[in-house]
């Protein structure tokens, strides 16, 4: 282990973590594993639990990296979200979507509840358990070069559950403060109000997603090569992250709506010069973002979860493979799609992880059983 008093340069740190994340991720396919593993078992061995090349204070100066490369994969999401398309696919993604959510929800708490006998505790739980993981949903995507009406049904399933994930999330983290602060004894709490937040950050995520995707199209229908319109597309995609940031707003759902937009409104030229660069950049923004993902975990502390965590990885599992079977059903979509599509969407880590520094932070005061 590197101890805190080593200044390793950032630039150091990171090209090493480059270029041994390419040769790890590439060695992957021996095992028939997807590359994304090799950059995870990186973060791991290069983060806090082990060698500390990645400590938790570097990790912290270079959390842009994540807000950009969940930038580009919403984007990239967008992009895929076709209205042509996606009305071939039907109402059934919408059902799908709907069953997977609140099965996992439903599921993980009635699960947990009679576990730990602790309703606050099972409910933040199961307010978590809806949300996917967009980036490694891509990464798997993009690598194996995967086509046809079960990668479209993906795209737009992990991109539009994670806006009910998080209004299902809002609604659920207000009443837990509500119960937290009658069990402490507090004053009054404007339930009215809490409920607003998860409606105003959606309608917001969508409003300013647009309001970029149109100024982007103004724009970049005036550049006559790829190269400029990546360079226009990366201005954009940090002032999106920026003002997500800034305004405490979902960066997959207003990225998404970006990218949305742009397929929807603009002619094919367009729209194929970004995919002409696209794959260009996103393998370097995977291999960062995955690496500092597995930096983040904290290998010690993993037996503490003990039975709590299994039980809530089998809950979720689940909760998302049988809700999106009888959304399918109730949809009646292809039978690849129903039978499929619920395990490409059980990986769960950028959103998740954004929702638990948010109860995290929101909650440290309240008191009760609430997990950090």
């Amino acid at each position: 282990m590197i101890p805190e008093t080593v200044n390793i340069p950032v630039l150091l740190t990171l090209g090493f973590v480059i270029v041994a994340g390419f040769y790890l991720g590439r060695n992957m396919k021996w095992i028939k594993m997807p590359a994304l593993i090799g950059y995870m078992i990186l973060g791991v061995l290069l983060g806090p639990s082990l060698f500390n090349l990645l400590p938790f204070a570097l990790q912290d100066k270079l959390e842009f990296i994540t807000n950009i490369a969940l930038s580009f994969v919403a984007i990239s999401i967008g992009l895929e979200m076709k209205y042509s398309a996606l009305k071939k696919l039907g109402a059934g993604i919408l059902w799908i979507i709907l069953f997977e959510c609140v099965g996992a929800f439903v599921i993980v708490f009635a699960v947990l509840y009679p576990l730990t006998g602790d309703l606050v505790l099972s409910l933040i739980f199961a307010s978590i358990a809806p949300a996917s993981a967009p980036a490694g949903t891509v990464a798997v995507i993009e690598e194996y070069k995967a086509k046809g009406s079960l990668t479209k049904a993906l795209y737009a399933v992990v991109g539009l559950d994670d806006g009910v994930g998080i209004i299902i999330f809002g609604f659920t983290a207000s009443i837990c403060r509500t119960l937290l602060v009658r069990e402490a004894g507090g004053g009054e709490i404007d339930v009215m109000m809490l409920l607003f937040e998860p409606f105003k950050e959606v309608v917001l995520s969508f409003l300013i997603g647009g309001a970029l995707g149109w100024l982007f199209s103004i724009m970049a229908r005036r550049l006559k090569t790829a190269g400029d319109v990546l360079i226009l597309l990366f201005g954009f995609m940090f002032m999106s992250a920026g003002l997500c940031e800034w305004l405490g707003l979902s960066v997959i759902l207003t990225n998404m709506v970006v990218g949305a937009i742009v397929v929807n409104t603009q002619p094919h030229s367009l729209v194929s010069k970004i995919y002409d660069r696209l794959p260009m950049i996103m393998p370097l923004l995977f291999l960062l973002f995955f690496t500092l993902g597995g930096a983040n975990l904290q290998v010690r502390q993993l037996p503490a979860l003990g039975v709590l965590g299994i039980v809530y990885l089998l809950a979720r599992s689940a909760g998302l493979i049988g809700g999106a079977y009888f959304g399918g059903m109730a949809g009646k979509v292809e039978e690849k799609i129903k039978k499929y599509l619920g395990l490409g969407i059980l990986a769960q880590a950028g959103v998740a992880i954004g929702l638990s520094l948010v109860i995290k932070n929101d909650f440290a005061n309240l008191g009760g059983m609430v997990p950090g």
